[in-house]
């Protein structure tokens, strides 16, 4: 049973209060329910909340004797993780972020999953054959499994079928098998990027509602090159690379140059969510989160394509981008955590994930259910989703992921803005190796 009696919508109303509530009661330790109840960190959004809940839900009918306790976090969640573990007050079950999780498990934060699987081998060999490689070895880090994917958040294009169809311009590929490359991209984002008698901009060929320099990596990524060799504990990162270089110049050229997107102070008056939502940009790179935003929005007929390949590419990819379930090597009901994480991270609760329209589910058999299809039967490209997650690429684990990423928007940040050529990472590049080899 959950430790607060709130029903979906009386949770999302109460949100915010409920976070500060549920963390004051917890770090405090008051009362013996606080001390009784299996505690769940997580980051959320009312939306993404309310479909955690049906999974709670779904975990509390089959399990009435685990009492759940929700810690909604708020900003920082990272933050936050370590100043509770530091204090000896470590959720039980926490949420883990496909890019800072490795710093937590090298510090012993995050138990090593495996020591579970061994001891339940039918969950072993039914996650072993339903996963999909690439997603579940995202959480395995030095030899160890320090969490279960939970939800795929890759990146692919949202384009506006209306737009399209009034200039005349042929809808994009229907799914990764058939891709479409760089210079059919920005041919179509010129044909759909419109502008007034005195030249201002009406409607965009293309806006990022992403992270702008992940983005470019995204692109570089399409043109052949990973970000580093190996993904896990690269010393290396390949951003250097020309064929990297060549695809993150191509995707600053967009707004700098060719003009077809806007720049970052062209966005400060409208967000690139509200852009796409109102029928003023024909195409949009995001993730599933962005579904039920565009969803709910009368009128916009829209669909979803691949991303495009670069001229050094092979196959088009979308980026992992997973987030997933992780137990506290420290929680003292580790055997109540390993019950939930493997209803939430299993057939079960990847089923009621799918239904929800927000997630993109990690198991085949939640992908490919009717649920997932009826979730998004206004798509007729949903093979771009089912199949994103078998056509995506990692980005690096290391524990020096914050500091490296720190050091390269330095300089991702004025190629971006166009006043300065991408062949400048490569300078860079040195520099960000030197704090890889020394997290």
């Amino acid at each position: 049973m959950l430790d607060h009696p709130f029903r979906r919508r009386t949770l999302l109303r109460g949100v915010g209060v409920l976070t500060t509530a549920s963390l004051a009661a917890w770090v405090a330790g008051c009362g013996s329910d606080v001390d009784d109840a299996l505690t769940f960190f997580f980051a959320a959004n009312p939306e993404e909340a309310d479909a955690r809940m049906r999974v709670i839900d779904g975990f509390a009918r089959q399990h009435p004797d685990i009492k759940v306790r929700i810690l909604l976090s708020g900003p920082g969640p990272l933050q936050q993780i370590s100043t509770f573990c530091a204090g000896g007050k470590c959720p039980d079950v926490l949420m883990a972020w496909e890019l800072s999780y490795a710093g937590l498990a090298d510090r012993g934060v995050f138990l090593d999953l495996r020591t579970m699987l061994a001891r339940d081998r039918s969950f072993a060999t039914q996650l072993q054959s339903d996963s999909i490689a690439a997603l579940y070895e995202t959480f395995s880090y030095d030899g160890g499994q320090y969490a279960f994917p939970e939800q795929w958040s890759g990146n692919y294009l949202y384009y506006n079928r209306r737009l399209f169809g009034e200039e005349g311009v042929p809808p994009p590929p229907s799914g990764w098998e058939q891709p479409w490359t760089f210079a059919e991209f920005l041919d179509t984002a010129r044909a759909l990027t419109k502008r007034d008698a005195a030249g201002r901009v009406s409607q965009w060929g293309f806006v990022d509602t992403f992270v702008p320099s992940l983005s470019a990596g995204l692109f570089a990524m399409n043109n052949g090159v990973p970000w580093s060799t190996p993904r896990m504990n690269p010393t290396h990162l390949n951003v250097g690379n020309e064929a990297f270089i060549e695809g993150f110049q191509f995707y600053a050229d967009l707004a700098s140059k060719h003009r077809v997107a806007p720049s970052a102070s062209e966005v400060q008056s409208m967000a690139t969510t509200d852009l796409f939502s109102l029928g003023k940009a024909a195409m949009a790179l995001g993730g599933h989160w962005r579904y039920q935003t565009f969803d709910r929005v009368d009128g916009l007929d829209f669909d979803v394509t691949a991303l495009p390949l670069g001229p050094k590419g092979r196959k088009p990819c979308s980026n992992i981008g997973a987030t997933g379930l992780a137990i506290a090597a420290s929680s003292r009901h580790q055997e109540q955590a390993w019950e939930f994480v493997k209803f939430a991270a299993g057939p079960a609760g990847q089923a009621l994930i799918a239904k929800t329209g927000l997630f993109t589910p990690v198991l085949r058999s939640a992908i490919d259910s009717a649920g997932f299809a009826q979730a998004h039967r206004r798509l007729d490209n949903l093979a771009v989703l089912t199949a994103g997650p078998a056509h995506s690429q990692g980005l690096p684990i290391t524990p020096a992921w914050p500091k490296a990423h720190a050091l390269m928007d330095r300089t991702f940040g004025p190629v971006l803005r166009g006043s300065r050529p991408a062949t400048s990472l490569i300078a860079m590049s040195r520099a960000v190796d030197e704090v890889l080899s020394s997290p």
